[in-house]
Protein backbone atom coordinates (compact mmCIF):
# COMPACT_ATOMS: atom_id res chain seq x y z
CA UNK A 1 0.00 0.00 0.00
CA UNK A 2 2.48 2.50 1.02
CA UNK A 3 4.72 1.24 -2.17
CA UNK A 4 1.35 2.34 -4.68
CA UNK A 5 1.05 5.56 -2.48
CA UNK A 6 4.70 6.67 -3.14
CA UNK A 7 4.81 5.79 -6.91
CA UNK A 8 1.64 7.51 -7.08
CA UNK A 9 3.00 10.74 -5.70
CA UNK A 10 5.94 10.76 -7.52
CA UNK A 11 3.99 10.50 -10.94
CA UNK A 12 2.09 13.38 -9.94
CA UNK A 13 5.14 15.70 -8.91
CA UNK A 14 6.26 14.68 -12.89
CA UNK A 15 2.98 15.30 -14.72
CA UNK A 16 2.79 18.75 -12.53
CA UNK A 17 6.35 19.81 -13.40
CA UNK A 18 5.87 19.34 -17.19
CA UNK A 19 2.76 21.23 -16.80
CA UNK A 20 4.18 23.77 -15.79
CA UNK A 21 7.23 23.71 -17.85
CA UNK A 22 5.04 23.44 -21.07
CA UNK A 23 3.06 26.49 -19.67
CA UNK A 24 5.97 28.27 -19.20
CA UNK A 25 7.57 27.58 -23.22
CA UNK A 26 3.80 28.78 -24.99
CA UNK A 27 4.06 31.83 -23.31
CA UNK A 28 7.80 32.72 -24.13
CA UNK A 29 6.98 31.65 -27.85
CA UNK A 30 3.60 33.90 -27.54
CA UNK A 31 6.02 36.78 -26.04
CA UNK A 32 8.58 36.22 -29.21
CA UNK A 33 6.19 35.82 -32.21
CA UNK A 34 6.58 39.33 -34.53
CA UNK A 35 3.40 40.83 -35.22
CA UNK A 36 1.87 40.61 -38.66
CA UNK A 37 2.70 43.55 -41.01
CA UNK A 38 -0.01 45.13 -43.02
CA UNK A 39 0.34 44.54 -46.79
CA UNK A 40 -0.27 46.70 -49.43
CA UNK A 41 -1.15 46.26 -53.03
CA UNK A 42 1.16 48.28 -55.84
CA UNK A 43 0.09 49.04 -59.57
CA UNK A 44 2.82 47.61 -61.35
CA UNK A 45 2.74 49.73 -63.99
CA UNK A 46 3.89 52.52 -61.70
CA UNK A 47 6.51 50.81 -60.09
CA UNK A 48 9.86 53.24 -61.09
CA UNK A 49 7.51 55.98 -63.36
CA UNK A 50 7.65 59.10 -60.42
CA UNK A 51 7.38 62.21 -61.86
CA UNK A 52 10.91 62.85 -60.84
CA UNK A 53 12.38 59.32 -61.88
CA UNK A 54 16.13 59.05 -62.70
CA UNK A 55 18.52 57.24 -64.73
CA UNK A 56 18.92 55.20 -61.25
CA UNK A 57 14.85 54.77 -60.97
CA UNK A 58 14.76 53.58 -64.41
CA UNK A 59 17.59 50.66 -63.63
CA UNK A 60 15.39 49.79 -60.96
CA UNK A 61 12.15 49.94 -63.10
CA UNK A 62 13.87 47.33 -65.14
CA UNK A 63 14.29 45.22 -62.17
CA UNK A 64 11.26 45.11 -60.87
CA UNK A 65 9.83 44.87 -64.76
CA UNK A 66 12.23 42.64 -66.66
CA UNK A 67 10.17 42.78 -69.73
CA UNK A 68 8.69 46.96 -69.54
CA UNK A 69 11.45 48.80 -72.25
CA UNK A 70 9.66 51.82 -72.33
CA UNK A 71 12.67 53.27 -70.12
CA UNK A 72 14.85 52.49 -72.66
CA UNK A 73 12.58 53.99 -75.57
CA UNK A 74 12.51 56.82 -73.42
CA UNK A 75 15.61 57.39 -73.98
CA UNK A 76 16.31 56.76 -77.40
CA UNK A 77 12.91 59.55 -77.88
CA UNK A 78 14.93 61.79 -76.12
CA UNK A 79 17.93 62.92 -78.71
CA UNK A 80 20.22 62.15 -76.02
CA UNK A 81 23.54 61.94 -77.57
CA UNK A 82 25.10 58.28 -77.09
CA UNK A 83 27.77 56.46 -78.03
CA UNK A 84 28.18 54.76 -81.35
CA UNK A 85 31.50 53.38 -83.05
CA UNK A 86 30.28 54.85 -86.53
CA UNK A 87 32.02 58.06 -87.43
CA UNK A 88 29.69 60.99 -88.58
CA UNK A 89 27.44 63.98 -86.92
CA UNK A 90 24.55 62.57 -85.09
CA UNK A 91 24.48 59.30 -85.29
CA UNK A 92 24.39 58.76 -81.69
CA UNK A 93 20.96 60.06 -82.25
CA UNK A 94 18.98 57.63 -82.69
CA UNK A 95 15.50 58.96 -82.75
CA UNK A 96 14.81 62.76 -83.86
CA UNK A 97 12.04 64.32 -82.64
CA UNK A 98 12.24 67.39 -84.50
CA UNK A 99 12.56 65.24 -87.75
CA UNK A 100 8.42 64.60 -87.34
CA UNK A 101 7.53 68.73 -87.26
CA UNK A 102 10.12 69.00 -90.42
CA UNK A 103 7.57 66.14 -92.41
CA UNK A 104 4.51 67.56 -91.37
CA UNK A 105 5.55 70.88 -92.60
CA UNK A 106 7.02 69.34 -95.57
CA UNK A 107 4.10 66.74 -96.39
CA UNK A 108 1.33 69.29 -95.09
CA UNK A 109 2.19 72.87 -95.37
CA UNK A 110 4.15 73.14 -98.55
CA UNK A 111 3.19 70.36 -100.69
CA UNK A 112 -0.32 71.15 -100.15
CA UNK A 113 -0.35 75.09 -100.20
CA UNK A 114 2.20 74.81 -102.85
CA UNK A 115 0.67 72.56 -105.03
CA UNK A 116 -3.01 74.81 -105.11
CA UNK A 117 -0.89 78.07 -105.27
CA UNK A 118 0.80 76.52 -108.90
CA UNK A 119 -2.20 75.30 -110.05
CA UNK A 120 -3.98 79.20 -109.43
CA UNK A 121 -1.00 80.56 -111.58
CA UNK A 122 -1.51 78.25 -114.45
CA UNK A 123 -5.41 78.54 -114.43
CA UNK A 124 -4.78 82.37 -114.30
CA UNK A 125 -2.72 82.36 -117.22
CA UNK A 126 -4.99 79.75 -119.13
CA UNK A 127 -8.00 82.31 -118.51
CA UNK A 128 -5.99 85.47 -119.50
CA UNK A 129 -5.04 83.56 -122.76
CA UNK A 130 -8.48 81.86 -123.71
CA UNK A 131 -10.28 85.69 -122.74
CA UNK A 132 -7.67 88.12 -124.06
CA UNK A 133 -5.38 85.80 -126.42
CA UNK A 134 -1.76 87.13 -127.54
CA UNK A 135 -1.34 91.21 -126.76
CA UNK A 136 -0.69 92.78 -130.41
CA UNK A 137 1.01 95.63 -131.55
CA UNK A 138 -0.90 98.72 -132.70
CA UNK A 139 1.05 99.28 -135.90
CA UNK A 140 2.10 96.19 -137.97
CA UNK A 141 6.00 95.21 -138.20
CA UNK A 142 8.21 97.34 -140.42
CA UNK A 143 10.65 94.61 -141.10
CA UNK A 144 13.41 96.86 -139.47
CA UNK A 145 15.55 95.34 -136.74
CA UNK A 146 17.13 96.87 -133.71
CA UNK A 147 20.06 94.92 -131.80
CA UNK A 148 18.17 93.93 -128.41
CA UNK A 149 20.86 91.57 -126.98
CA UNK A 150 24.35 90.41 -127.31
CA UNK A 151 25.13 86.63 -127.97
CA UNK A 152 26.70 86.41 -124.34
CA UNK A 153 23.76 87.54 -122.43
CA UNK A 154 21.34 85.24 -125.03
CA UNK A 155 23.95 81.97 -123.88
CA UNK A 156 23.63 83.13 -120.49
CA UNK A 157 19.80 83.83 -120.57
CA UNK A 158 19.04 79.96 -122.08
CA UNK A 159 21.68 78.47 -119.80
CA UNK A 160 19.65 79.76 -117.15
CA UNK A 161 16.57 78.82 -118.34
CA UNK A 162 17.43 75.06 -119.25
CA UNK A 163 18.67 74.68 -116.13
CA UNK A 164 15.55 76.54 -114.92
CA UNK A 165 13.34 74.10 -116.57
CA UNK A 166 14.98 70.58 -115.60
CA UNK A 167 15.00 71.63 -111.71
CA UNK A 168 11.44 72.87 -111.56
CA UNK A 169 10.74 69.83 -113.69
CA UNK A 170 12.65 67.23 -111.76
CA UNK A 171 11.73 69.24 -108.56
CA UNK A 172 8.02 68.94 -108.96
CA UNK A 173 8.64 65.19 -109.59
CA UNK A 174 10.34 65.14 -106.30
CA UNK A 175 7.67 66.51 -104.13
CA UNK A 176 4.55 65.45 -105.63
CA UNK A 177 5.52 62.65 -107.70
CA UNK A 178 4.48 60.16 -105.36
CA UNK A 179 1.01 61.50 -105.62
CA UNK A 180 1.19 60.84 -109.15
CA UNK A 181 3.51 58.87 -110.66
CA UNK A 182 4.19 56.17 -108.28
CA UNK A 183 0.57 54.92 -108.86
CA UNK A 184 1.18 54.99 -112.55
CA UNK A 185 4.66 53.44 -113.38
CA UNK A 186 4.72 51.48 -109.40
CA UNK A 187 7.43 51.41 -106.91
CA UNK A 188 10.04 49.23 -108.96
CA UNK A 189 9.79 51.57 -111.43
CA UNK A 190 9.03 54.57 -109.77
CA UNK A 191 12.61 54.41 -107.41
CA UNK A 192 14.93 54.19 -110.01
CA UNK A 193 13.53 57.06 -111.91
CA UNK A 194 12.94 59.47 -109.00
CA UNK A 195 17.02 58.29 -107.97
CA UNK A 196 17.82 59.46 -111.62
CA UNK A 197 15.99 62.96 -111.55
CA UNK A 198 17.04 63.27 -107.97
CA UNK A 199 20.88 63.02 -109.43
CA UNK A 200 19.67 65.44 -112.45
CA UNK A 201 18.68 67.82 -109.93
CA UNK A 202 21.68 68.01 -107.91
CA UNK A 203 24.08 67.75 -110.69
CA UNK A 204 22.37 70.83 -112.51
CA UNK A 205 21.73 73.29 -109.30
CA UNK A 206 25.13 74.50 -109.68
CA UNK A 207 24.55 75.05 -113.24
CA UNK A 208 21.74 76.80 -112.67
CA UNK A 209 23.50 79.36 -110.04
CA UNK A 210 26.60 80.03 -111.66
CA UNK A 211 24.27 81.15 -115.04
CA UNK A 212 21.98 83.33 -111.99
CA UNK A 213 25.60 85.48 -111.53
CA UNK A 214 26.19 86.29 -114.58
CA UNK A 215 23.27 87.04 -115.49
CA UNK A 216 23.28 89.46 -113.03
CA UNK A 217 26.74 90.90 -113.88
CA UNK A 218 25.45 91.58 -117.40
CA UNK A 219 21.85 93.15 -116.86
CA UNK A 220 22.47 94.98 -112.98
CA UNK A 221 22.99 98.39 -114.42
CA UNK A 222 20.09 98.40 -116.96
CA UNK A 223 17.66 97.33 -113.92
CA UNK A 224 18.33 99.94 -111.71
CA UNK A 225 15.66 103.01 -111.03
CA UNK A 226 15.09 105.38 -114.25
CA UNK A 227 13.81 108.44 -115.00
CA UNK A 228 9.83 107.64 -115.97
CA UNK A 229 9.81 104.23 -114.08
CA UNK A 230 7.46 106.02 -111.50
CA UNK A 231 5.00 106.87 -114.20
CA UNK A 232 5.01 103.48 -115.32
CA UNK A 233 4.15 102.28 -112.18
CA UNK A 234 1.04 104.58 -111.46
CA UNK A 235 -0.38 103.82 -114.77
CA UNK A 236 0.64 99.98 -114.49
CA UNK A 237 2.34 100.03 -117.70
CA UNK A 238 -1.36 101.51 -119.21
CA UNK A 239 -3.84 98.83 -117.31
CA UNK A 240 -5.36 101.57 -115.34
CA UNK A 241 -5.36 104.74 -117.66
CA UNK A 242 -5.34 102.91 -121.00
CA UNK A 243 -2.92 105.08 -122.35
CA UNK A 244 0.71 104.08 -123.28
CA UNK A 245 3.07 105.38 -121.01
CA UNK A 246 6.54 105.13 -122.29
CA UNK A 247 9.47 102.85 -120.48
CA UNK A 248 13.07 102.07 -120.61
CA UNK A 249 15.51 99.18 -121.68
CA UNK A 250 13.21 97.18 -119.03
CA UNK A 251 9.91 98.56 -117.73
CA UNK A 252 9.11 98.50 -113.82
CA UNK A 253 7.74 95.44 -114.48
CA UNK A 254 10.30 93.33 -115.87
CA UNK A 255 13.14 95.06 -113.24
CA UNK A 256 10.91 93.94 -110.31
CA UNK A 257 11.16 90.35 -111.94
CA UNK A 258 14.67 90.60 -111.94
CA UNK A 259 15.24 91.58 -108.46
CA UNK A 260 12.53 89.35 -106.55
CA UNK A 261 12.65 86.54 -109.14
CA UNK A 262 16.57 86.84 -110.34
CA UNK A 263 18.28 88.11 -107.45
CA UNK A 264 16.27 87.36 -104.07
CA UNK A 265 14.59 83.71 -104.20
CA UNK A 266 17.15 82.98 -107.04
CA UNK A 267 19.76 83.61 -104.10
CA UNK A 268 17.77 81.77 -101.92
CA UNK A 269 17.04 78.52 -103.69
CA UNK A 270 20.64 78.43 -104.69
CA UNK A 271 22.10 78.80 -101.41
CA UNK A 272 19.86 76.30 -99.56
CA UNK A 273 20.26 74.06 -102.53
CA UNK A 274 24.35 74.30 -101.83
CA UNK A 275 23.48 73.36 -98.74
CA UNK A 276 21.06 69.73 -99.47
CA UNK A 277 24.20 68.93 -101.63
CA UNK A 278 26.67 69.66 -98.66
CA UNK A 279 29.24 71.61 -101.12
CA UNK A 280 29.10 75.27 -100.02
CA UNK A 281 32.35 76.94 -100.02
CA UNK A 282 34.57 78.68 -98.23
CA UNK A 283 32.17 78.66 -95.29
CA UNK A 284 32.48 75.81 -92.63
CA UNK A 285 29.28 74.47 -92.31
CA UNK A 286 28.21 71.77 -89.90
CA UNK A 287 25.27 69.52 -91.66
CA UNK A 288 23.28 68.49 -88.55
CA UNK A 289 19.79 66.94 -89.43
CA UNK A 290 18.19 70.30 -88.42
CA UNK A 291 20.48 72.27 -90.38
CA UNK A 292 19.38 69.86 -93.35
CA UNK A 293 15.42 70.47 -92.72
CA UNK A 294 15.47 74.07 -92.50
CA UNK A 295 17.84 74.18 -95.73
CA UNK A 296 14.90 72.03 -97.31
CA UNK A 297 11.72 73.82 -95.89
CA UNK A 298 13.57 77.05 -97.59
CA UNK A 299 14.81 75.39 -100.47
CA UNK A 300 11.17 74.14 -101.06
CA UNK A 301 9.28 77.34 -100.05
CA UNK A 302 11.34 79.69 -102.26
CA UNK A 303 11.20 77.19 -105.35
CA UNK A 304 7.61 77.28 -105.46
CA UNK A 305 7.60 80.95 -105.32
CA UNK A 306 9.84 81.09 -108.29
CA UNK A 307 7.96 78.76 -110.25
CA UNK A 308 5.16 80.94 -109.64
CA UNK A 309 6.92 84.01 -110.92
CA UNK A 310 8.36 82.36 -113.99
CA UNK A 311 5.51 80.57 -115.41
CA UNK A 312 4.04 84.60 -115.46
CA UNK A 313 7.37 85.26 -117.51
CA UNK A 314 7.29 82.35 -119.85
CA UNK A 315 4.15 83.13 -120.96
CA UNK A 316 4.74 87.32 -121.44
CA UNK A 317 7.84 86.27 -123.32
CA UNK A 318 6.20 83.36 -125.66
CA UNK A 319 2.83 83.29 -126.72
CA UNK A 320 1.88 86.15 -124.69
CA UNK A 321 2.36 88.90 -126.31
CA UNK A 322 3.51 89.33 -130.06
CA UNK A 323 7.44 89.76 -130.81
CA UNK A 324 8.32 89.61 -127.31
CA UNK A 325 10.33 86.35 -128.26
CA UNK A 326 12.50 87.38 -130.98
CA UNK A 327 15.12 89.91 -129.18
CA UNK A 328 15.89 86.65 -126.90
CA UNK A 329 16.09 84.24 -129.71
CA UNK A 330 17.55 86.41 -132.82
CA UNK A 331 19.22 89.29 -130.58
CA UNK A 332 17.07 91.25 -132.03
CA UNK A 333 13.46 93.10 -132.38
CA UNK A 334 11.31 94.54 -134.69
CA UNK A 335 11.48 99.25 -134.49
CA UNK A 336 8.06 98.69 -133.85
CA UNK A 337 8.22 96.75 -131.15
CA UNK A 338 11.09 98.49 -129.17
CA UNK A 339 9.00 101.82 -130.00
CA UNK A 340 5.84 100.30 -128.75
CA UNK A 341 7.15 98.66 -125.98
CA UNK A 342 10.01 100.27 -124.62
CA UNK A 343 9.59 104.06 -126.67
CA UNK A 344 12.63 105.44 -123.68
CA UNK A 345 15.18 103.25 -124.99
CA UNK A 346 13.82 103.61 -128.51
CA UNK A 347 14.41 107.35 -128.32
CA UNK A 348 17.99 107.12 -126.71
CA UNK A 349 18.91 104.98 -129.60
CA UNK A 350 18.11 108.02 -132.18
CA UNK A 351 15.40 106.26 -133.99
CA UNK A 352 12.36 108.28 -132.20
Amino acid sequence: MNVSFGSMLRTILVVSSLAVSSFSLAQQGTAQSPTPQKVESVNIMDVGRSPNATSQAAIEAGKNQPGNNAPIWRTVNSETVNYTSLPGAENGVLIQKTGQEWRLIRNGVITVYGAWLLTFVFCAITAVFILKGSIKLHEPMSGRKIQRFTLLERITHWTMAFTFVALALTGILILWGKYFLLPLMGPELYGPFLLACKNIHNFVGPAFTVSIFVFFILFVRRNLPEKGDWEWVKGLGGLLTGKHIPANYFNPGEKMLFWVLLVILGSIVSASGWVLNMIVPFIQIEYWRGTMQIANIVHNVGSILMVAMALGHMYIGSIGMQGSLDGMRTGYCDETWAKEHHQRWYNKLGKG
